[in-house]
């Protein structure tokens, strides 16, 4: 599809709007998790942006931290209670038509379109953050857990896209949803019989690279500056940051320097003095 120079110019213009609106987000998150002392930590490019640029990678328009699993079950029972009214949690509990299986907090008074995004399902659609599951991986060797990673997080997304009934997607359903249940077989057996106190990432839906962190860098868990402000992060975020994209300090070419969402307003509405 041709891109519609119009947009991108207003994106560019209005970048930085939307990153001040994530921040802010960012800053209520980490108060509600101060008060009920749930540990977090920046993740994958706001981790980046963090050590790369002192804050948001200069054409980034996301943010990313992570909890482990259990943080984010009683950050998502507290925090319907502390957010703001115009921040939404978004969760496929709260919002089961959300596209993706992780939590969200949502600006209401912005519009954020992201490729993917189906008009058809009724599920808030406004500037977030988003917050990623991780959980304790079983020590196997890294080929291993790219492997099921990929598998599982690939048949997912295959198996929840809209589909249309014909041949090709009767059979697509069938192959990807054996391929699904084996992989996710062949990972649960690897849970019941490797030790787990080495490595820890995200869930293997969201892990189609089959990343592992050891633990040890990790936790305990420390601080970095991002856009002026500590926020909590990795204890050794290079080793974090490594493990995630190799040679991070390179900066990628101007081509691949790409905006992710497809349009984003903010806000909807300027709120009454």
């Amino acid at each position: 599809m041709t891109s519609n120079p119009y947009i991108e110019t207003y994106k560019a213009t209005h970048l930085r709007e939307c990153q001040l609106r994530q921040l802010e987000i960012l800053q209520v998150i980490d108060r509600i998790c101060q008060k009920h002392q749930i540990p977090y930590w920046l993740d994958g490019g706001t981790l980046l942006g963090a050590v790369r640029h002192g804050g948001f990678i200069p054409w980034d328009d996301d943010i990313d931290i992570a909890m482990r699993l259990e943080d984010m079950r009683r950050f998502e029972q507290v925090a319907p209670q502390e957010l703001p009214a115009h921040l939404f949690l978004q969760s496929p509990r709260t919002e089961p038509d959300s596209k993706e299986p992780i939590v969200k907090v949502r600006d209401l008074n912005s519009f954020y379109v992201e490729p993917g995004d189906d008009f058809s399902a009724h599920y808030q659609k406004g500037i977030y953050v988003d917050i990623f599951p991780f959980i304790d991986y079983p020590t196997v060797p890294k080929s291993f857990a790219k492997k099921m990673g990929l598998a599982v997080s690939k048949s997912y997304s295959i198996l929840h896209k809209p589909h249309h009934y014909s041949l090709r997607a009767t059979a697509e359903w069938f192959w990807f949803g054996a391929k699904y249940l084996i992989a996710r077989a062949a990972w649960a057996v690897a849970f019941a019989v490797r030790p787990r106190d080495t490595y820890i990432s995200n869930i293997l839906i969201n892990n189609g690279y089959g990343i592992m962190h050891r633990q040890d860098s990790l936790f305990p868990l420390s601080t970095i500056q991002f856009e002026g402000l500590a926020f909590s992060a990795p204890r050794n975020p290079y080793a974090y940051l490594t493990d995630l994209y190799r040679n991070y300090m390179d900066i990628p070419p101007v081509e691949k320097r790409k905006i992710h969402s497809v349009i984003f307003i903010t806000p909807l509405t300027t709120p009454t003095p």
